[in-house]
């Protein structure tokens, strides 16, 4: 089976040793992943865009596309920004509809990161 890891030039990649995504042979594993640059300025709504954004541009970078995503895992600081959250998740995802977790969590790494999104993909063109 074939490893192939992929960068998103986050800092925290360097920092902490771990791949944006790994793709290993159909399966493709994005990072946990929050908002980078001015978004971090923004809602959950803006965020969540953001996010997604990166999201979409590490499955590429791996051969996949948003529609073989199956899964998301999702963490927000405040549960109260479901709806804002899970808005911009629809706007990418709502005609795939992949298997979804939103919980709530204490904190991000940084304190202006309101969202992090994990996403699986089975890319199913193999």
């Amino acid at each position: 089976m074939t490893r192939q890891l992929v960068s998103s030039g986050g800092p925290f990649e360097q920092i902490y040793g771990y791949s944006r995504a790994v793709r290993a042979g159909a399966q493709v594993h994005v990072a946990g992943t929050a908002a980078r640059g001015d978004a971090l300025a923004g809602d959950a709504y803006a965020q969540t865009q953001n996010i997604l954004a990166t999201i979409r541009g590490a499955l590429e970078q791996a051969g996949a596309r948003v529609d073989d995503v199956v899964r998301t895992v999702i963490y927000v600081t405040s549960i109260g920004d479901a709806d804002l959250v899970g808005r911009a998740h629809r706007e990418v995802f709502g005609d795939i509809r992949p298997a979804s977790t939103m919980v709530q969590v204490s904190s991000l790494i940084r304190p202006e990161m309101l969202v992090e999104i994990e996403a699986y993909a089975v890319i199913r063109d193999l």
